[in-house]
């Protein structure tokens, strides 16, 4: 399939003048220097009109900015970018996991990045609604999914509220930003990816036999347990209670824990079985010495190769689910999940252990 055509018309260079210019329904509107401050606000002020509907007048929007920047002698505040580089800054210490940044940190930046292409020099201001709409549109013309999008304009409205908690800016810049609403399935121009789906037994048997018997183990356990992949790796010898008919694992790390959840794993006897294979003489060592990106690259390069429909180890988890609840019903499988609030009874997270133990004793 194609790339889609850019939805946004770009910022541009007119050669014989040397200033930015960009063309908007057949007209070329000049910015001023290329490359310059002014040019790229005035960039930005128009794909921000562009994206609403409003009909460009160029003379008028020039004064419109004129007349927002007030006084040039005033000290504006600071810019977008410095409140995006302070956020940054703050994010380095916040979002980080064992003494390792997280992925937000990588996402944030990618958020920051068109963010700041477009409004990075604008005092923030003067960074209003219409401007949040022109980044929308930006992400919509790159590509990204509709609720990639949704959740790129939460993470720039935490940027504002980091900075008026820190009283860098007034509170009233992100009340309007607020007004922004979602973009909405069915009417944007965003697209939607698939649901994540459970995989097919036929198309698992397939990389079975493309795969090492470490990936193998791998995907049978995920099988079993239900677990995700990053809680399967994250596994330690010492770290499973290895008595009873059912081992268990509580984990310490997990994607939940930051709101409170508990996570724990248990394993019947078929998981039992694998997991024999790779027990450490050390308690501290992982149980399988493999990164999650290898583990996702080696099935992706087996459907490749087999030339079947891509899946990640992370559907094997709706694939568990399907199969325990066909079997138990949703409570349990609600357990085997870990699908629970962090202000559960004590007597219902005591049924839910029970349940989940129930079901790794007899299909685990």
């Amino acid at each position: 399939m194609g790339r889609k055509p850019n939805l946004l018309p770009s910022y541009l260079l007119h050669k014989p003048s040397g200033q930015a210019r960009v063309r908007i329904n057949g007209r070329d509107h000049f910015l001023g220097p290329y490359g310059s401050e002014s040019s790229r606000i005035r960039y930005g002020e128009l794909i921000a009109q562009l994206a609403s509907g409003i009909p460009i007048d160029p003379i008028a929007s020039s004064n419109r900015h004129k007349a927002a920047t007030g006084d040039p002698g005033a000290d504006p505040g600071p810019t977008v970018g410095e409140l995006c580089l302070v956020f940054l800054r703050h994010a380095d210490g916040h979002y980080v996991k064992n003494g390792k940044p997280t992925s937000e940190i990588h996402i944030l930046k990618s958020v920051i990045r068109p963010l700041n292409e477009l409004y990075g020099m604008l005092p923030a201001r003067d960074f209003g609604p219409l401007a949040m709409k022109a980044v929308r549109a930006k992400m919509v013309g790159l590509g990204w999914t509709r609720g990639t999008v949704n959740a790129a304009m939460s993470r720039i409205r935490r940027i504002f509220k980091h900075a008026i908690e820190n009283e860098l800016i007034d509170a009233s810049i992100l009340m309007k930003l607020q007004a922004v609403a979602p973009l909405l399935a069915g009417r944007t121009e965003a697209h939607d990816n698939p649901p994540r789906r459970a995989v097919p037994a036929a198309d698992i048997n397939t990389v079975r036999s493309e795969v090492s018997q470490l990936i193998c183990d791998l995907i049978d356990v995920q099988l079993l347990t239900g677990a995700r992949s990053g809680e399967l790796l994250a596994l330690t010898t010492g770290g499973i209670r290895r008595y009873g008919e059912v081992w268990v694992a509580e984990l310490d790390d997990h994607k939940t824990r930051h709101h409170g959840q508990a996570r724990t794993l248990y394993f019947g006897p078929k998981a039992q079985l694998i997991l024999r294979r790779y027990l450490s003489a050390d308690p501290t060592e992982p149980v399988f010495k493999i990164t999650r990106t290898a583990y996702c690259r080696a099935i992706t390069r087996a459907c490749d190769k087999a030339g079947i429909d891509r899946w990640v180890p992370h559907q094997l988890r709706h694939t568990a689910a399907d199969a325990v609840r066909e079997q138990f019903g949703l409570e349990h499988t609600q357990s085997v999940l870990g699908h629970s609030k962090a202000d559960m009874t004590e007597h219902y997270a005591k049924a839910s252990r029970t349940k989940a133990a129930e079901v790794a004793m007899k299909i685990g």
